[in-house]
């Protein structure tokens, strides 16, 4: 917990540094992207901020924590909602209102919980409206990307890349494309749908999807009524079980409109939270020992696979220029959302 807090804080640093600065040099236009700095997309630093507001607000439901600890915490919680409102990723929004409105639903710590994020989004809000709203206009700076133009019900031609995901699974509904087939098939807005669902279905298929959808509704399910159980206590297990599952609640809700289950690093963050979240569980049997030597083959199998991806980088990362390159000359338009730049795993047509 103290990691995320450290990251958080960092990253907080980080954006009022970049905002002063940008103040300070007087510039008649200030632009509010290029203070999001450490993610090659904002809407990748969207979906860290959706995994990671709902885990802040641990410290400030323990009753152990000193009141000069909670009023710092509260502060870095706010500032870190200020970020995520001047981002504009609407898929944060949209996450984090679920996670507020689910919580509520789930007894006092739910209530509790839901309090202190109405809190600090409030604060939140209030400071992006002095910072980038009433300030800019005292000194007659020029706001540009400014989150308020975000305010609306657009897809963002989205919906080209649902239709395109909805005839993938219509042609091959069984077993569908294969995993990063979507990517194969280019098109000029994205390299994935955007929706976790219709991404499983076009690559993996409908049953797949529907195996997959429905474990995860019995975990979240089982996970909700335990939480819904221990709504009094105040013992730290649960109020941490209760801040994961909000996190997860926030992340599948962004994972509707947005590459929750795409972005590497975002990945990273989703096993971070199911394994935690599976570590607090309380199971109504006792685990049976792990057999040592099914343990020894799932740990080489993870070896020769992390050696695998290991080569891969190391065999392609010398050429990556000239399959930049050769990428623009051959299927034209930007760069697609992949590790190695170009989101097409197939040799195109006619080679």
């Amino acid at each position: 917990m103290g990691f995320v807090v450290l990251i958080c804080l960092l990253k907080t640093t980080q954006f009022l540094a970049s905002a002063v600065a940008a103040f300070l040099s007087s510039a008649p236009t200030l632009d509010t992207d290029l203070l999001l700095d450490g993610f090659s997309n904002k809407r990748f630093y969207g979906q860290f901020q959706t995994f990671t507001l709902p885990l802040l607000v641990l410290p400030l439901l323990l009753t152990s924590t000193r009141r000069s600890i909670k009023v710092g915490l509260f502060c870095l919680t706010s500032l870190w909602w200020m970020i995520a409102i001047s981002g504009g990723t609407r898929g944060t929004w949209l996450g984090m209102a679920a996670a507020v409105a689910v919580t509520f639903c789930l007894g006092r710590a739910g209530r509790r919980w839901a309090g202190w994020q109405l809190g600090a989004a409030s604060a939140g809000l209030l400071l992006f409206t002095l910072l980038f709203s009433v300030l800019p206009g005292l000194l007659s700076i020029e706001v540009s990307n400014f989150a308020g133009d975000r305010l609306t019900t657009s897809l963002s031609a989205r919906e080209i890349l649902w239709q395109q995901a909805w005839e993938m699974i219509k042609e091959r509904p069984l077993l569908g494309f294969g995993p990063m087939h979507f990517a194969d098939t280019w098109n000029a807005v994205a390299a994935h749908p955007h929706q976790a669902i219709l991404q499983w279905a076009c690559e993996w298929g409908i049953p797949s999807t529907l195996c997959v959808a429905g474990l995860a509704l019995y975990g979240l399910s089982t996970t909700a009524v335990l939480l819904r159980k221990r709504a009094l206590s105040l013992e730290p297990v649960d109020l941490m079980r209760l801040c994961l599952f909000a996190s997860l609640i926030g992340a599948l809700t962004q994972s509707m409109v947005d590459g929750v289950i795409v972005m590497p690093y975002s990945q990273l963050w989703l096993a971070i939270i199911v394994g935690w979240l599976l570590a607090l569980h309380e199971w109504q049997t006792t685990p049976r020992p792990p057999h040592i030597a099914l343990s020894r083959a799932w740990l080489v199998c993870l070896t020769l696979a992390t050696g695998m991806i290991f080569y891969t980088i190391v065999r392609d990362l010398p050429d990556m220029d000239a399959r930049k390159q050769q990428f623009s000359e051959e299927f034209g338009g930007r760069y697609l959302p992949r590790f190695w730049m170009q989101g097409v795993i197939a040799d195109p047509p006619g080679r």
